[in-house]
This record gives C-alpha cells, sequence and structure tokens, in this order.
C-alpha cells in the first residue's frame, strides 16, 4: 500500500520527518525516501528496505539533509521521492495508490512525444505519471486538479515546492491524508499514529479529493472536497496501525468491535482465544471479552531479527519468514481447545502451516474467526496482492476445486449465508485443516466501522466499487 509524512516547520524539520516517515514502516515493503527543500535547493535519500529497517538505512543520511520542509515515503512499490524540474518550477513528489488507467494515459501521453522512466519491474513510473499530469497545467491547483480527474484506481499525493507543500488526497478517499499541528509547523501524514510522539495534534481529516497548502504559519484549502468517498475498509481490518485513526475513528477499537461481533452468535466453546500477531490481536481481544474466555498468547512473535512476512519477493522465503517469526508455546497449547482470530487468510499459506505446528504440540481443536468476509475480488486501488495472481486467493481457490465454473457466480459466493458461500467456507476449512472456519459478514464489518457502507470501499470482498 504505502504511506506517507510531510512536515513545513519554522525551524529544521529532518528529524521530524525521519520519524514521522518511519512511523509508516508497516505499510511499505520495498522502498523507502525522503526529500527535503533548503536555501541550496533540493536534497533527496532513497533506499531499499526489503531487508533492512527505514531507520538503520536513513541514519547515515541525517547529517547531509537539512531544511525546513520535507516529504517522506514508504513505498511498496516505485523507487520515491522524485524531483522535476518543469514549467512550474522545480518539485518534490511522493505518492501512494494504484493507477489503474496508466496504460491508457501513457498511450495518449506517447502520442505528444512524452517519455516515461520505468520502474525496476519494468512498468511505467507512477509518481512520474502523475508530475507530468500536474505538469499539463499552468498552476499547481489546476494540475492537481487535472491528475485527480485523469487518473482512474486511487492516488494521493504530497508535492514539495520552494514555497511549501501540497497534500493531496484521491478524489474517492480510498487512502487517508491528516493534518497535524504543532507550534511553527504543520504536517500531513497516511497515518495519525505518528503525530503524538513528535507533538503534532491532529486539526484535520481531509476529505475526498479535497488539497491543501501547508507552511509554517498556516494550511489553506485550495481544493474543496468532493461528494463521494470511498476509503478502504481494510484499512481498520489490517492495514492500519493500532493506534492510527481514520475519519476520527480509531483502528483499535473497530478491531474490538470486529472480534465483538464475531463472537455475538458464535456456538463454539474454546478453552481461550488468541490473535494471530499482530494485526489479528485487537480482533481477538473484542472476541475474548464478549465472550468472557480468557486472551492467551499460544503463538508469540519472534520480531528483533525476522522483518514482515511479505517482504521478500520469492513466496517461498515469504512463507519461510512467517513461519519462523511465530513461536508455539506448548504449554498453552497441548490439550486446549483454540480459538484464533486473524485480519484475513489471503493465501492461506502460512495459517496452514500454524494449524500443522499447533496440532504436533498438542492443541484438540484449532478454531479459526475472520474479521473480514471472504477475499474474493483482487484489488483495484491499493496494491494488495499486486504479486499474486486473483487464482491463488483462498476464496478464488476454493470456487475453482468446486466447480465455480469462474467468474460466473463470483456475486453469489460471496454472499453471506448462501449455499455456494458456505460450499466454499467450508472448502477453505478443510483445506487448512481448522475445526471450525467463520468469517464475519459485511454488514457486521460495516458496523464496526461506523461509517455508511457506500463511504466504504468493500470491492475484494463483495465486488462493489466505482472509479
Amino acid at each position: 500500500m504505502g504511506g506517507f509524512f510531510s512536515v513545513v516547520s519554522k525551524e529544521d524539520c529532518v528529524r521530524d520527518l525521519f520519524y514521522g516517515t518511519d512511523y509508516h514502516s508497516h505499510l511499505g515493503t520495498k522502498r523507502g525516501g525522503m526529500a527535503v527543500y533548503n536555501s541550496e535547493g533540493f536534497s533527496r535519500a532513497i533506499h531499499n528496505i526489503e531487508n533492512n529497517y527505514f531507520r538503520s538505512k536513513f541514519e547515515s543520511d541525517l547529517p547531509e539533509m537539512h531544511g525546513n520542509k520535507g516529504i517522506g515515503i514508504i513505498s511498496d512499490y516505485d523507487a520515491q521521492p522524485l524531483i522535476i524540474n518543469s514549467h512550474l518550477g522545480r518539485f518534490g513528489i511522493v505518492t501512494v495508490g494504484k493507477i489503474k488507467n496508466i496504460d491508457e494515459l501513457a498511450e495518449k501521453a506517447f502520442k505528444y512525444k512524452f517519455q516515461f522512466t520505468e520502474t525496476s519491474g519494468g512498468d511505467i513510473n507512477p509518481t512520474e505519471m502523475v508530475s507530468m499530469l500536474i505538469n499539463e497545467k499552468g498552476s499547481y491547483e489546476e494540475g492537481i486538479l487535472n491528475a485527480q480527474n485523469a487518473i482512474k484506481g486511487s492516488c494521493s499525493f504530497l508535492v514539495l515546492t520552494k514555497d511549501g507543500i501540497y497534500a493531496v488526497r484521491d478524489k474517492l478517499g480510498r487512502t487517508p491524508v491528516i493534518i497535524g499541528r504543532k507550534d511553527g509547523a504543520f504536517a500531513a501524514t497516511s497515518e495519525t499514529s505518528a503525530f503524538p510522539n513528535l507533538g503534532f495534534e491532529t486539526v484535520q481529516f481531509l476529505g475526498p479529493g479535497e488539497t491543501v497548502f501547508m507552511t509554517a504559519e498556516g494550511c489553506e484549502q485550495r481544493l474543496k472536497p468532493r461528494d463521494k468517498m470511498q476509503i478502504c475498509a481494510f484499512l481498520w481490518v489490517y492495514y492500519g496501525y493500532p493506534a492510527s485513526s481514520y475519519e476520527n475513528i480509531n483502528v483499535e477499537q473497530v478491531r474490538y468491535r470486529c472480534g465483538s461481533a464475531l463472537a455475538a452468535s458464535d456456538p463454539v466453546h474454546a478453552d481461550c482465544v488468541a490473535g494471530i500477531p499482530d494485526s489479528g490481536i485487537g480482533h481477538a481481544i473484542g472476541y475474548a471479552n464478549k465472550k468472557n474466555i480468557p486472551y492467551m498468547r499460544p503463538l508469540v512473535k519472534y520480531t528483533p531479527t525476522w522483518p514482515r512476512s511479505f517482504m521478500p519477493q520469492n513466496q517461498s522465503v515469504r512463507d519461510l519468514v512467517a513461519k519462523m517469526k511465530l513461536i508455539p508455546v506448548k504449554a498453552l497449547i497441548e490439550g486446549k481447545k483454540l480459538l484464533f482470530c486473524d485480519d484475513s487468510i489471503v493465501r492461506g499459506t502460512q495459517l496452514k502451516d500454524n494449524v500443522e505446528i499447533l496440532k504436533e504440540y498438542g492443541a484438540l481443536e484449532v478454531h479459526m474467526r475472520i474479521a473480514c468476509p471472504t477475499l474474493v475480488f483482487p484489488c483495484e486501488f491499493l496494491n494488495f496482492s499486486t504479486s499474486r495472481s486473483t487464482l491463488d486467493l483462498a476464496g478464488r481457490k476454493a470456487i475453482d476445486n468446486i466447480g465455480g465454473e469462474g467468474e460466473k457466480y463470483l456475486d453469489e459466493f460471496a454472499a453471506a449465508g448462501s449455499a455456494k458461500n458456505q460450499e466454499m467456507v467450508n472448502w477453505i476449512k478443510n483445506k487448512l485443516k481448522l475445526s471450525s472456519l467463520r468469517y464475519q459478514k459485511i454488514d457486521d464489518l460495516v458496523e464496526a466501522i461506523g461509517l455508511p457502507k457506500e463511504k466504504l470501499c468493500t470491492h475484494c470482498w463483495d465486488g462493489s466499487s466505482y472509479f
């Protein structure tokens, strides 16, 4: 997915920029980058973070960077920030999202003899595409609006100029942009959890399509918010950090409500409830509190040396890392009926390995409760599962193996409680060798978040969305 942070201050901003960007490390897997502006111009640093952490890669750059305004990015795709020289002047830019129609936009640009650099994967650089769309117009505001109107999918971005920083939320608000303030400084972030320890207070959640211009003296609206919003519901289920809030709704509280909803009508009796670390923990606490069952940790995450499980690009390596960093606690497993909560089942490989280990350690039963509905449709908007085929999704594998006739009955399989949905869930349960498996109903998830369904993007579960 990716996440960004920016700050403009009366004092040097590099310390805040460094730590603020680092607080987004849970959102990206491939590249980290920072750019600052000072009296000498722009200064930039970009590093690969697949095999190490943002902090360790960028600490050596800090003595060489100084300035009172800057932008930072944790990216799961292309190397950022870019520094652009154009008729509007020089500017830095970072982007978060996915441009669904990037090939169509490129073909149009090629007719006018434009060119683009490629990413390491051979694709057109999406951040460069956004900069081109901005430069098609006569001002930053006109260019930002042009980019928003041209892009299908999702794209929020920051533009660093010599005078200040533009913070831009994508036109349907699929990714959040939040403004913070402290004495002598303003900041924009994807995650409110970046603010407290840096002394910022949250002052504004940008609306869909809204654009503001930040200086050390203030934050001024340049483009008004649009009427329609479809913020990604998966932010609360999985992506978001527990301390963060989107649309003024805290992630951890939503996960408690998700767990409670899963427990409300569950007939299974377990000896204890556990969360698959880390994002399953909040859901499990909510479940345990609702059912008045002890919360325990039969699987403990070892974090000092193991990076995130999906960071390596090779799937077999991802699976190995995922397995190695979860350590079973036999004393809490042997002879127990265990119920686990997790945010989702994507492919199911890691979960299958965990279930086998739990049974080897003497678990009598292993039940699984998933905080969202079955993933049936590929994400079109946030680069989620871009390295995986749609048919690798556990739900799609199930549909294919039970004769679901490809795309024909996807809506029926996605409908909670339908015969086809139950058949799909049973197939996944048996494949993973679980004692029982239940997914969250979409209505319960929407209620747990607390926004009207039409303001949420739930495409990966029910196929509903608009561009």
